[in-house]
């Protein structure tokens, strides 16, 4: 699986070299092998450290790894050719090789979390721990300045990091050590409404406390993203521990709320909602057009797609390396692709959700639902923000879009789900065996 996790990317790679150029890429032996070496020393540390892991969240992680490096190349030719044809004089700089070099560094930390990690539950005594850190990092981009509207970097001279993709995985480590302990109290109903279980008061604190700190983040940071992922995340946590649904039913509530609420006060949310109930009305009024860009590519793209290399979609700008780059897979690739990317996406949660089950440990459950749930609302809201389904949150498309924060924290999340995996999986050790004296023992009445 990893052989053809390795070849299918190298292949769309000469794909798109030859359609944008007639010849091949002067790159591709080196691409090759780079991503090459990288799933071969994931695998042999896979084998060395947990080998009884699902087998496949490690190929389809680099086959994603992989995909995205060649669209990331891909738009860098287009936005390369089209400074040459306009005789621009600013410096082109290409994504592609700084993915590559965060890809190398994403693997590194998995490799690290295979070999240091000794054993999931371990994660368990950091619960508190975790949940400071967490915040920490969701509260530190406050402090510098906004981009695109939004505050969710922390920019130091050139270098910037997403601390929000980090603090997913530690904010899920602290909700399944709170939860595994919790849980019996918040499964308690004090009456029962329309087929509902409506929780007690004082358990409401929990969850109002979550919900008060994802509008925090909205409010001071503009980051709907992240605050839909924070609030989603221990929702369904909350759910898969207790069994209620009532859960369900009041987190959806309290996020529609606080998300109206901050809509209607805060511009850059107003503006996304704006863009989100008309995408085209910018082509009149003047402001960002990205949204229909992105639907026009789609609705170019056919079930097939126009092919690798030949579609429009650079003409969203700069955010077609970022979340929008899910057009270009539509455009070029068509639906056939654009559900060949989702299924993948999906399975990695499937296994995740399999993980969960047949993990031994009411943290490992815990730990495995909430990290694939993390990383399934994450592609949800990216995608259903490029398809138009709900308004844009800015956040990055998971292996496949550029930037290192992204690409650096899911190898960790994939990392450790491999973890919990290979303790799920391993079997259970054989009983000693009884000796003569023993069974002497238990026949003598």
């Amino acid at each position: 699986m990893l052989v053809f996790a390795v070849i299918i990317p190298v292949f769309a790679y000469a794909n798109a070299g030859l359609a944008l150029s007639d010849e091949m890429p002067s790159g591709m032996l080196s691409y090759g092998l780079g991503l090459g070496l990288l799933a071969g020393v994931g695998h042999l540390v896979v084998r060395k450290f947990a080998p009884y892991a699902d087998p496949l969240l490690l190929p389809i992680a680099t086959l994603l790894n992989g995909l995205g490096l060649v669209l990331i190349w891909r738009l860098d030719q287009s936005r390369r050719l089209a400074d040459r044809a306009e005789a621009v004089d600013q410096v082109f700089s290409p994504s592609a090789p700084n993915q590559l070099i965060y890809s190398a560094l994403g693997v590194a930390l998995f490799v690290g979390v295979l070999i240091l990690l000794k054993d999931h539950r371990l994660l368990q005594r950091y619960t508190y721990i975790s949940m400071v850190a967490a915040l920490i990092l969701l509260i530190l981009p406050v402090f510098f300045p906004a981009r695109f509207g939004a505050r969710i970097w922390i920019t130091i001279g050139g270098f910037s990091i997403q601390p929000g993709e980090f603090a997913k995985i530690i904010i899920a480590v602290f909700f399944s050590g709170y939860l595994m302990v919790k849980r019996d109290a918040l499964a308690l109903a004090s009456r029962r409404f329309m087929g509902l279980y409506l929780p007690r008061g004082r358990d409401l604190g929990p969850i109002l406390v979550v919900w008060g700190m994802s509008i925090l983040i909205l409010v001071f940071e503009t980051d709907l993203g992240t605050s839909l992922l924070f609030f989603g995340l221990f929702v369904v946590m909350l759910y898969v521990a207790t069994e209620r649904t009532s859960w369900i039913v009041f987190g959806l509530l309290m996020s529609a709320v606080g998300a109206v609420g901050v809509a209607s006060f805060e511009p850059h949310v107003q503006q996304r909602v704006d863009a989100w109930l008309d995408p085209f009305a910018a082509f009149k009024t003047g402001g960002s057009d990205q949204i229909a860009q992105a639907l026009m590519a789609f609705g170019s793209g056919g079930v097939f797609g126009t092919g690798l290399g030949q579609g429009n979609s650079d003409l969203i700008g700069f955010a077609a390396n970022s979340d929008f780059i899910l057009a270009t897979v539509g455009e070029e690739l068509g639906l056939a692709g654009t559900m060949g990317v989702l299924l993948l996406y999906g399975l990695i949660v499937e296994r995740g959700v399999r993980t969960a089950l047949a993990a031994r440990d009411p943290f490992g459950k815990l730990l495995a639902i909430g990290l694939s749930a993390a990383f399934a609302i994450q592609v949800f809201v990216v995608a259903g923000g490029v398809m138009g389904l709900i308004p844009l949150t800015g956040m990055t498309m998971p292996f496949i879009a550029s930037g290192g924060s992204s690409v650096i924290a899911n190898w960790a999340l994939v990392a450790i789900l491999i973890k919990v995996s290979d303790t799920a999986r391993r079997p259970a050790p054989a009983p000693a065996p009884t000796t003569d004296a023993e069974m002497t023992q238990v026949v003598r009445p």
